[in-house]
């Protein structure tokens, strides 16, 4: 890695992929061990639990057709409401496993690839029994950073609704034309969406700063944002690249795995080449958030010393700098 501070700050989008791929090459061994360990039962519960619910609902919605056209007083459509009731019940509690094992895993993820990242910047040596030693610790501090980030997301949303709310009562008030009202909406539309990519940003970098600095929860918000001055559209570009590639995969697995339109052996083909590619753009999109950070902070001219690093890390990666020793300069980061 041959780039110093000033260049550091001057990373593009391409810059930052190239970089990403860079660490993720010649570190290879323990991020493999990362991955298999957290990312595979992360990514694995996500198609999973595609397949499951897409299933689920063509069966509720098969079931609920066919009562529609029986009878109330058919014992058959007692039967099928009965038979809805525990669908729907387990449909439910499908989701609401998903959605547990996915914030435990991403957690769990996010902390492992981000303590990583930090210690190959530090040109530490560091081993994966290492990195698993500071998750158990580092994860608490990022569950605090996601309820307050779920809460801004939730006021956000709350807000979001009440305007169009507020808007379709206008137009059914005073009658306004549908141009108008059309238009309104898609200004509405396009607004929320850019807010939303903007929290979205702000979230991502606050659980970097939640693993690598002391400050978490509102604290990391406030410093995420004040970082991302000036690199916002480095991360948009960033997170779109990522998402339009976890699109396409999502595309691929609907249409290949979830739809009846191809033999059993197509499918376990595309559901395992599925499972690879999310494999590689969660971790990819991991690392590329470390990275930005680290960008972020040469831009604002900020050195990565060790008061910069929590004291559980310092601790369990113990090769870490002492106070004693000199802080790490973004220089180091790329010798």
């Amino acid at each position: 890695m041959d780039r110093d501070q000033n260049e550091l700050q001057f990373l593009g989008f391409l810059g930052v992929y190239r970089e990403t791929s860079k660490i993720i090459l010649k570190w290879r061994k323990i991020f493999a061990q990362i991955t298999l360990t957290l990312i595979l039962p992360l990514c694995v519960t996500f198609l999973a639990h595609s397949l499951v619910s897409q299933l689920l609902s063509y069966k509720i919605l098969d079931h609920e057709i066919t009562r529609d056209d029986t009878w109330a007083d058919d014992p058959k459509y007692r039967n099928l409401s009965r038979t809805l009731e525990k669908e729907w019940i387990a449909f439910w509690l499908v989701r609401f496993g998903y959605f547990i094992f996915i914030f435990i895993f991403s957690l769990l993820s996010t902390s492992a690839v981000v303590s990583t990242v930090a210690c190959v910047y530090a040109a530490k040596q560091v081993t994966f029994k290492k990195i698993m030693s500071v998750v158990p610790r580092v994860w608490k501090r990022l569950m605090v950073t996601f309820f307050w980030s779920f809460g801004i997301f939730f006021v956000y949303n709350v807000v979001a609704v009440g305007l169009l709310i507020a808007w379709l009562l206008i137009l059914r008030q005073y009658s306004v034309g549908p141009a108008l009202g059309i238009a309104v909406a898609v200004i509405l539309l396009i607004l929320y969406v850019i807010g939303f990519v903007y929290i979205t940003m702000i979230w991502q970098l606050a659980s970097v700063i939640s693993v690598l600095e002391d400050a978490y929860g509102r604290k990391a918000m406030v410093k995420s944002k004040r970082l991302m001055k000036g690199k916002m559209g480095l991360s948009i570009w960033c997170f779109l690249g990522v998402l339009v590639c976890a699109v396409l995969v999502q595309a691929l697995f609907e249409c290949f795995v979830v739809l009846n339109f191809v033999p059993i052996g197509i499918k376990i083909g595309a559901g395992l080449i599925c499972l690879l590619l999310l494999l590689m753009v969660v971790l990819f999109d991991l690392v590329a958030q470390t990275v930005i950070y680290f960008v972020c902070k040469s831009y604002h001219r900020e050195n990565i010393d060790n008061s910069s690093l929590p004291d559980h890390l310092e601790v369990n990666l113990g090769d870490c700098p002492t106070e004693g020793q000199k802080p790490i300069q973004l220089e180091q980061l790329h010798a």
